[in-house]
């Protein structure tokens, strides 16, 4: 199916650079540019195939748009990205939008202030477009969740496959990237929620180390998880994106900086999909990096076992304490606290159990938060894991590696509001990093099945230019864009 929007096509093909050099030369300008994409948005994302990406719109988007254009012709441009437009998800609070994290406990509660992130992106000249769907509380909510529902925004599907699932829990931001109803996005991630949306839509996303983007202003999930990241069709737009996040210039120039051959890579064997297409297509990347210089090696990593529920303990406690904070000091009306979201969903269970339960916040809601020895023992577990026995010996591997490669994800699987999300494989390479707060960047590595998947890239904290370098490297080699392989197919929904 060709793009179900041609007169916005060109907008949806190109990468921020693209728009960037369109802007500086004049043959477009930032008001045309937010006009466009709010017609592709309203024709595929309200209407048409309903991709529900987009969750609420700025009313004020053309009216920024046109401000930075007038401070363009007075020769005031503030950065690279002024005058492009970005969306962010919407448990991220930005003045205008819901900041809702996709929960009707939330609707209605007015966002007082900007978050640091979104302030930040405002000072590097960008147009905050609008905030998108995500799995509701950022995917912990139930042991049976659907990836990209929420009862705000609904469900977002994924514009490769309509019956195919967006992932999660950054469902929106992924989608709408791919989809072309912006250049670029923000995502959070405490464990996969930029990885999967990433590799399940064909896009990039970065999850930064643990604190470099601020999360102030971010609906919680956990404060010893919880990362905001950049998300774009490219590496080199990432890399653009981290730096305006950020106010450090270094990011941005990063990509170009390296090259394949000489490059030090452990190959994370122990983190594969099990899906044999996924990872027969992972092979064939070694070997093309291999082809091209690349040092390989195999890291000394195995999968998850027993640490996935001392994770999950983690999370539970972080949710209590965390959640129970923000809401308490979060203005308007409407619940106080984790334990009032658990009876609000219930009084709302029409909407908001129409689906899948609540099991997580029910455990959160009658845990003991952070207190006592059983967070703390598992949070030591998982951080022993992560750190002393997956990340250190991988990059301490024969002298030491640039980077530890793994598949991310296997194709999306089909959405399944009955009995909950599908995942055909993978997941596994995003866990370490997340724990220790280390970062993960996630290209396309090619197409299975017609279907995207992407390549995890894992890096040592504190390092994403080398990461960003690694893998703008990467991704010139697999050529996917050059050869016409990242745009999405709009396939309708079909049986089997």
């Amino acid at each position: 199916m060709s793009d179900p929007h041609p007169s916005t096509a060109d907008l949806a093909a190109a990468h921020a650079t693209e728009l960037a050099a369109r802007l500086d030369d004049g043959t477009l300008t930032s008001v045309s540019l937010v006009d466009g994409l709010l017609q592709r948005i309203g024709a595929l994302d309200t209407d048409g195939p309903r991709l529900g990406s987009v969750l609420a719109v700025a009313e004020d988007a053309l009216d920024q748009a046109a401000r930075l254009d007038r401070e363009r012709a007075e020769g005031r441009v503030r950065g690279p990205l002024h005058g492009l437009p970005v969306l962010v998800k919407d448990n991220i609070e930005a003045v205008g939008l819901p900041g809702t994290a996709g929960s009707l406990a939330l609707a209605g509660r007015a966002v007082r202030a900007d978050a640091p992130l979104v302030g930040a992106l405002r000072e590097a000249g960008l147009v905050v477009l609008g905030s998108t769907n995500l799995s509701e509380w950022a995917n912990m909510r139930s042991t049976h969740s659907v990836s990209g529902w929420s009862g705000v925004g609904g469900l977002t599907t994924n514009p490769w496959a309509l019956d195919r699932s967006a992932g999660g829990s950054s469902s929106g931001s992924g989608a709408a990237l791919a989809a072309g109803l912006a250049p670029l996005a923000i995502g959070t991630e405490t464990d996969g929620s930029i990885t999967c949306p990433a590799s399940f839509s064909g896009v990039v996303g970065l999850k930064p180390t643990l604190g470099l983007v601020p999360t102030t202003g971010i609906v919680p999930l956990s404060s010893s998880q919880d990362c905001a990241g950049p998300m774009a069709r490219g590496v080199r737009d990432v890399a653009l994106l981290l730096s305006a996040l950020t106010g450090d210039p270094a990011y941005a120039t990063a990509p170009g900086s390296a090259s394949v051959a000489g490059l030090r890579v452990a190959v994370a064997e122990g983190w594969r999909t099990l899906h044999p297409a996924t990872d027969a297509l992972f092979d064939d990347v070694l070997r093309r990096l291999a082809e091209a210089g690349a040092d390989l090696a195999e890291a000394p990593v195995v999968p998850v076992g027993d640490v996935g529920s001392a994770e999950l303990t983690v999370l539970l406690g972080d949710l209590k304490d965390d959640l129970d904070a923000y809401l308490s000091a979060r203005p308007g009306p409407g619940p106080r606290s984790l334990a009032e979201v658990v009876v609000f969903n219930r009084e709302h269970a029409d909407t908001e159990l129409a689906h899948f339960g609540q099991e997580y916040l029910e455990l959160a809601a009658d845990g003991a938060g952070r207190t006592g020895e059983a967070w703390q023992a598992a949070r030591d577990r998982c951080l022993a894991w992560a750190v002393e026995e997956m990340l250190e010996p991988a990059f301490a591997l024969d002298g030491g590696r640039d980077v530890v490669l793994a598949p991310a994800y296997a194709p999306a699987g089909k959405i399944d509001l009955v009995g909950g999300d599908y995942f055909l494989g993978g997941g596994v390479a995003s866990a370490a990093p997340s724990i220790a707060g280390w970062p993960v960047l996630c290209l396309p590595m090619g197409l299975v099945g017609g279907l995207p998947v992407g390549l995890a890239l894992l890096g040592r904290p504190h390092q994403e230019a080398r990461l960003l370098a690694v893998g703008h490297a990467v991704e010139e080699l697999l050529g996917l864009r050059a050869a016409g392989l990242l745009e999405p197919a709009w396939r309708p929904p079909d049986r089997g």
